[in-house]
């Protein structure tokens, strides 16, 4: 059974949020604050290494959950910095009109704050699974093709959507072929699967109590960062959207549904 070390998950806390001033140092010079969606991912490769670091543990575990968790940061930070290169994020846009004057100092707790404490709250499940001492175990096993099969759908959804994006003939259309003909968005989908396939490594290592990283995972995709929040516009840009909508899953995918 794990234990909990509160020590070892405050230097976690500690990595994070020293990247996290330095992003809203960064955002001074550019004035921007974008640049946090790309830091998200990073947020909990930092508490991964920290945790390993300081575990003072070698094990084929630790070098494994370390490397699917590098593959998935690394990746999510180069395709969204590749995406928003250039411009401001409109939602931050937005968040900026709404909280002038001043909010080149509130953004230090609105933007980057915020974001470094959810990452470091959801890195509890890292904190469970990076136990060396646990042998591998069926729980493991599952976890690792769930993490794997998330990254294929986190993956290849996002290459799709953005060679889709890339075709200015597309300007107002619905990208419904590919993993988005089985759910409106796939890549969401995936990286939840990711998180919950980490959840698995740690539960493997006793580590019940982490179930609080998949589930706030999942409600931010769903209710809060996700689905919800591009959902409540996409219809004003692409009215065929409502169309698709109604045939084709929001989230888990599954076979369309045929709507006269």
């Amino acid at each position: 059974m794990h234990t909990f070390n509160w020590s070892l998950y405050l230097y976690s806390f500690y990595a994070i949020g020293l990247f996290a001033l330095f992003g809203w140092m960064l955002s001074l010079i550019t004035d921007k604050v974008s640049h946090v969606d790309s830091m998200w991912s990073l947020f909990f490769l930092l508490a991964g290494f920290s945790v390993a670091l300081l575990n003072y543990e070698s094990s084929s575990r630790i070098l494994l959950v370390l490397t699917l968790l590098s593959i998935w940061s690394v990746r999510l930070c180069a395709h969204i910095a590749w995406r928003n290169v250039g411009h401001e994020d409109q939602r931050y846009v937005v968040i900026r009109q709404n909280n002038e004057p001043h909010f080149w100092l509130k953004s230090i707790y609105i933007v980057f704050g915020l974001q470094a404490v959810l990452a470091w709250i959801i890195s509890i499940s890292l904190y469970g699974a990076l136990d060396g001492e646990t042998p591998f175990n069926a729980l493991d096993y599952i976890g690792l093709v769930l993490v794997l099969f998330g990254l294929y759908w986190e993956i290849v959804g996002d290459y799709q959507l953005a060679r889709f994006k890339a075709n200015p003939t597309n300007k107002n259309a619905v990208l419904d072929t590919g993993l988005w003909r089985y759910s409106r968005h796939p890549n969401y989908f995936g990286e939840c699967c990711v998180w919950w396939g980490f959840f698995l490594f740690a539960l493997a290592a006793g580590a019940w109590w982490s179930i609080i990283s998949p589930i706030l995972m999942t409600v931010l995709l769903l209710k809060v960062s996700g689905v919800s929040l591009l959902e409540s516009t996409i219809t004003e840009r692409r009215p065929a959207y409502l169309q698709y909508i109604k045939s084709t899953n929001a989230f888990v995918p599954g076979m369309p549904k045929h709507v006269e």
